[in-house]
Protein backbone atom coordinates (compact mmCIF):
# COMPACT_ATOMS: atom_id res chain seq x y z
CA UNK A 1 0.00 0.00 0.00
CA UNK A 2 2.82 2.48 1.03
CA UNK A 3 4.72 1.88 -2.43
CA UNK A 4 1.30 2.52 -4.44
CA UNK A 5 0.77 5.72 -2.27
CA UNK A 6 4.19 6.65 -3.17
CA UNK A 7 3.56 5.91 -6.42
CA UNK A 8 0.37 7.96 -7.41
CA UNK A 9 1.85 10.63 -5.71
CA UNK A 10 5.06 10.92 -7.72
CA UNK A 11 2.40 10.82 -10.49
CA UNK A 12 0.49 13.63 -9.17
CA UNK A 13 3.46 16.04 -8.81
CA UNK A 14 4.50 14.67 -12.30
CA UNK A 15 1.51 16.06 -13.87
CA UNK A 16 1.56 18.81 -11.74
CA UNK A 17 5.40 19.56 -13.44
CA UNK A 18 3.70 19.38 -16.49
CA UNK A 19 2.81 23.11 -18.18
CA UNK A 20 1.01 24.24 -20.59
CA UNK A 21 2.89 24.56 -23.73
CA UNK A 22 2.04 26.69 -27.20
CA UNK A 23 4.63 27.52 -30.18
CA UNK A 24 4.90 31.10 -30.73
CA UNK A 25 7.45 32.53 -34.12
CA UNK A 26 9.77 35.34 -33.25
CA UNK A 27 12.00 37.05 -35.01
CA UNK A 28 15.93 36.75 -35.01
CA UNK A 29 17.02 40.02 -33.45
CA UNK A 30 14.16 39.67 -30.88
CA UNK A 31 15.74 35.95 -30.12
CA UNK A 32 19.20 37.79 -30.82
CA UNK A 33 18.60 40.49 -28.17
CA UNK A 34 18.85 37.93 -25.16
CA UNK A 35 15.31 38.84 -24.01
CA UNK A 36 13.63 35.85 -24.67
CA UNK A 37 15.94 34.13 -21.81
CA UNK A 38 14.62 36.68 -19.61
CA UNK A 39 11.26 36.39 -20.33
CA UNK A 40 10.55 32.53 -20.79
CA UNK A 41 11.49 31.48 -17.29
CA UNK A 42 9.52 34.24 -15.88
CA UNK A 43 6.39 33.45 -18.17
CA UNK A 44 6.59 29.89 -17.04
CA UNK A 45 6.88 30.65 -13.20
CA UNK A 46 3.35 33.14 -13.50
CA UNK A 47 1.23 31.57 -16.22
CA UNK A 48 2.62 27.59 -16.07
CA UNK A 49 2.99 27.75 -19.42
CA UNK A 50 6.38 26.89 -21.60
CA UNK A 51 6.29 28.85 -25.06
CA UNK A 52 8.38 26.67 -27.84
CA UNK A 53 10.32 29.79 -30.02
CA UNK A 54 10.66 29.16 -33.69
CA UNK A 55 13.35 31.70 -34.31
CA UNK A 56 13.13 33.08 -38.06
CA UNK A 57 12.93 36.32 -40.19
CA UNK A 58 9.82 37.80 -39.78
CA UNK A 59 8.60 36.95 -43.58
CA UNK A 60 8.96 33.17 -42.34
CA UNK A 61 7.69 33.94 -38.98
CA UNK A 62 4.01 35.05 -41.28
CA UNK A 63 4.42 32.14 -43.25
CA UNK A 64 4.23 29.96 -39.91
CA UNK A 65 1.42 31.63 -38.91
CA UNK A 66 -0.51 31.46 -42.18
CA UNK A 67 0.02 27.67 -42.60
CA UNK A 68 -1.14 27.12 -38.78
CA UNK A 69 2.14 25.89 -37.75
CA UNK A 70 2.52 28.61 -34.37
CA UNK A 71 0.06 29.41 -32.31
CA UNK A 72 1.11 33.42 -32.37
CA UNK A 73 3.32 35.21 -33.94
CA UNK A 74 5.89 38.11 -32.47
CA UNK A 75 7.27 40.48 -35.66
CA UNK A 76 8.57 43.87 -36.51
CA UNK A 77 7.55 45.09 -39.89
CA UNK A 78 3.99 46.80 -39.91
CA UNK A 79 2.92 46.08 -43.88
CA UNK A 80 3.38 42.72 -43.40
CA UNK A 81 1.44 42.78 -39.99
CA UNK A 82 -1.32 44.43 -41.27
CA UNK A 83 -1.70 42.42 -44.85
CA UNK A 84 -1.52 39.38 -42.29
CA UNK A 85 -4.42 40.12 -40.01
CA UNK A 86 -6.58 41.79 -43.14
CA UNK A 87 -6.21 38.27 -44.35
CA UNK A 88 -7.48 37.12 -41.48
CA UNK A 89 -4.60 34.72 -40.57
CA UNK A 90 -4.32 36.74 -37.52
CA UNK A 91 -6.86 37.88 -34.96
CA UNK A 92 -5.42 41.28 -33.85
CA UNK A 93 -2.02 42.78 -33.59
CA UNK A 94 -0.62 44.35 -30.38
CA UNK A 95 1.81 46.49 -29.64
CA UNK A 96 4.43 45.29 -27.15
CA UNK A 97 7.65 47.33 -27.20
CA UNK A 98 9.64 48.75 -29.54
CA UNK A 99 13.36 49.43 -29.88
CA UNK A 100 15.86 51.29 -32.94
CA UNK A 101 17.65 50.45 -36.07
CA UNK A 102 21.18 51.43 -36.16
CA UNK A 103 23.91 51.60 -38.59
CA UNK A 104 26.89 49.41 -37.72
CA UNK A 105 30.47 50.15 -39.52
CA UNK A 106 34.27 50.16 -39.63
CA UNK A 107 35.52 52.23 -36.80
CA UNK A 108 37.71 54.08 -39.82
CA UNK A 109 34.51 54.65 -41.90
CA UNK A 110 35.20 54.94 -45.11
CA UNK A 111 31.52 56.30 -46.38
CA UNK A 112 31.82 59.17 -43.82
CA UNK A 113 28.36 58.43 -42.32
CA UNK A 114 29.08 59.11 -38.64
CA UNK A 115 27.72 62.64 -39.64
CA UNK A 116 25.33 62.19 -41.92
CA UNK A 117 21.80 63.67 -41.34
CA UNK A 118 19.68 60.77 -41.75
CA UNK A 119 19.38 57.20 -42.92
CA UNK A 120 18.40 57.85 -46.40
CA UNK A 121 21.93 60.19 -46.77
CA UNK A 122 23.78 56.95 -44.67
CA UNK A 123 22.73 54.90 -47.75
CA UNK A 124 23.58 56.98 -50.63
CA UNK A 125 26.97 57.57 -48.92
CA UNK A 126 27.78 54.06 -48.24
CA UNK A 127 26.31 53.25 -52.69
CA UNK A 128 28.41 56.05 -53.67
CA UNK A 129 31.89 55.21 -51.94
CA UNK A 130 30.98 51.52 -52.61
CA UNK A 131 31.94 50.51 -49.27
CA UNK A 132 31.00 46.87 -48.72
CA UNK A 133 27.78 46.34 -47.06
CA UNK A 134 26.20 43.02 -45.34
CA UNK A 135 22.38 42.89 -46.07
CA UNK A 136 20.38 40.39 -44.07
CA UNK A 137 18.33 39.18 -47.76
CA UNK A 138 16.02 36.97 -45.37
CA UNK A 139 12.83 38.84 -46.02
CA UNK A 140 13.05 39.50 -42.64
CA UNK A 141 11.48 42.77 -40.82
CA UNK A 142 15.16 44.17 -41.22
CA UNK A 143 15.63 43.09 -44.30
CA UNK A 144 11.99 44.71 -45.20
CA UNK A 145 13.13 47.76 -43.39
CA UNK A 146 16.65 48.05 -45.24
CA UNK A 147 15.25 47.68 -48.77
CA UNK A 148 12.39 50.56 -47.81
CA UNK A 149 15.34 52.81 -47.13
CA UNK A 150 16.90 52.13 -49.88
CA UNK A 151 14.24 52.99 -52.31
CA UNK A 152 13.52 55.94 -50.06
CA UNK A 153 16.81 56.79 -51.47
CA UNK A 154 16.18 56.38 -54.90
CA UNK A 155 18.34 53.15 -54.84
CA UNK A 156 17.86 49.75 -55.67
CA UNK A 157 19.71 47.19 -54.22
CA UNK A 158 18.98 44.56 -56.84
CA UNK A 159 21.27 46.48 -59.44
CA UNK A 160 24.36 47.05 -56.63
CA UNK A 161 27.97 45.63 -57.37
CA UNK A 162 29.87 42.84 -55.27
CA UNK A 163 30.39 45.58 -52.44
CA UNK A 164 26.06 44.31 -51.41
CA UNK A 165 26.63 41.52 -50.16
CA UNK A 166 22.98 39.75 -49.04
CA UNK A 167 23.84 36.75 -46.94
CA UNK A 168 20.20 35.09 -46.44
CA UNK A 169 20.42 34.86 -42.86
CA UNK A 170 19.63 36.04 -39.31
CA UNK A 171 20.92 39.15 -37.73
CA UNK A 172 23.95 37.87 -35.32
CA UNK A 173 25.21 35.81 -38.88
CA UNK A 174 24.78 38.49 -40.70
CA UNK A 175 26.51 40.84 -38.12
CA UNK A 176 29.20 38.29 -37.78
CA UNK A 177 29.76 38.39 -41.63
CA UNK A 178 29.92 41.89 -41.61
CA UNK A 179 32.39 42.21 -38.71
CA UNK A 180 34.74 39.40 -40.95
CA UNK A 181 34.27 41.73 -43.31
CA UNK A 182 34.99 44.80 -41.54
CA UNK A 183 31.31 46.05 -43.73
CA UNK A 184 28.67 48.45 -42.99
CA UNK A 185 25.38 46.50 -41.43
CA UNK A 186 21.64 47.46 -40.28
CA UNK A 187 20.89 45.92 -37.47
CA UNK A 188 18.56 46.70 -34.27
CA UNK A 189 19.89 48.59 -31.68
CA UNK A 190 19.18 45.14 -28.91
CA UNK A 191 20.99 42.55 -31.15
CA UNK A 192 24.02 45.03 -31.36
CA UNK A 193 24.50 45.28 -27.97
CA UNK A 194 24.24 41.64 -27.50
CA UNK A 195 26.26 40.86 -30.08
CA UNK A 196 29.91 39.93 -28.58
CA UNK A 197 31.96 39.39 -31.69
CA UNK A 198 32.28 43.44 -32.75
CA UNK A 199 35.51 42.97 -33.90
CA UNK A 200 36.98 46.59 -35.48
CA UNK A 201 32.95 47.57 -36.00
CA UNK A 202 31.14 50.58 -34.31
CA UNK A 203 27.70 52.24 -33.86
CA UNK A 204 27.94 54.67 -36.37
CA UNK A 205 24.59 56.22 -37.27
CA UNK A 206 21.22 56.23 -35.11
CA UNK A 207 18.42 58.91 -34.81
CA UNK A 208 16.55 59.04 -37.72
CA UNK A 209 12.74 58.78 -36.60
CA UNK A 210 12.41 56.09 -39.57
CA UNK A 211 14.72 54.03 -37.74
CA UNK A 212 12.11 53.29 -35.49
CA UNK A 213 11.19 49.66 -35.04
CA UNK A 214 8.38 48.50 -33.65
CA UNK A 215 7.48 44.81 -32.29
CA UNK A 216 3.85 43.39 -32.62
CA UNK A 217 2.20 40.28 -30.90
CA UNK A 218 -0.95 38.21 -32.92
CA UNK A 219 -2.39 35.33 -32.31
CA UNK A 220 -3.47 33.04 -35.23
CA UNK A 221 -6.40 32.74 -35.84
CA UNK A 222 -9.04 29.60 -34.91
CA UNK A 223 -11.34 30.35 -37.56
CA UNK A 224 -8.45 29.65 -39.83
CA UNK A 225 -6.88 26.66 -38.07
CA UNK A 226 -9.25 25.40 -35.41
CA UNK A 227 -6.19 23.24 -33.90
CA UNK A 228 -4.01 26.04 -32.99
CA UNK A 229 -4.16 27.03 -29.15
CA UNK A 230 -5.77 30.25 -29.17
CA UNK A 231 -6.79 30.47 -25.36
CA UNK A 232 -2.91 29.87 -24.68
CA UNK A 233 -2.13 32.47 -26.97
CA UNK A 234 -4.63 34.91 -25.03
CA UNK A 235 -2.95 34.25 -21.80
CA UNK A 236 0.24 34.98 -22.89
CA UNK A 237 -1.11 38.46 -24.65
CA UNK A 238 -1.97 39.24 -21.19
CA UNK A 239 1.06 38.66 -19.76
CA UNK A 240 2.80 40.58 -22.39
CA UNK A 241 0.79 43.97 -21.73
CA UNK A 242 0.73 43.51 -17.66
CA UNK A 243 2.92 45.87 -15.22
CA UNK A 244 4.89 42.43 -14.86
CA UNK A 245 6.15 41.85 -18.38
CA UNK A 246 6.91 45.91 -18.90
CA UNK A 247 9.04 45.68 -15.44
CA UNK A 248 11.07 42.97 -17.31
CA UNK A 249 11.47 44.65 -20.54
CA UNK A 250 12.05 47.79 -19.28
CA UNK A 251 14.65 47.10 -16.78
CA UNK A 252 16.67 44.50 -19.61
CA UNK A 253 20.15 46.20 -20.14
CA UNK A 254 23.43 44.99 -21.69
CA UNK A 255 26.36 47.52 -20.12
CA UNK A 256 23.55 50.23 -18.53
CA UNK A 257 22.01 50.15 -21.79
CA UNK A 258 18.22 49.84 -22.07
CA UNK A 259 17.66 47.80 -25.60
CA UNK A 260 13.56 47.70 -25.51
CA UNK A 261 11.16 50.26 -24.14
CA UNK A 262 7.27 48.83 -23.46
CA UNK A 263 5.03 50.83 -24.90
CA UNK A 264 1.28 48.38 -25.01
CA UNK A 265 -1.49 50.04 -24.11
CA UNK A 266 -4.47 48.79 -22.50
CA UNK A 267 -7.77 47.29 -24.81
Amino acid sequence: MRKLMLGLAALTVAAAAQADEMKMAVTTSFHNSGLAEVLLPEIRKDLDLEVQLLVVGTGQAIKLGEAGDVDAILVHSRAAEDKFVEGGFGTHRREIMYNDYVFIGPGDDPAGIADDESAVEVLQDIASAEADFVSRGDDSGTHKKELSLWKAAGLDAEGFGDWYKAVGSGMGAALNTAAGMNAYILSDRASWLNFGNKADLELLYSGDPELFNQYAYIPVNPEKHDHVKHDLAEKLEGWLVSDRAKELIDGYEINGETLFVFNAEEE
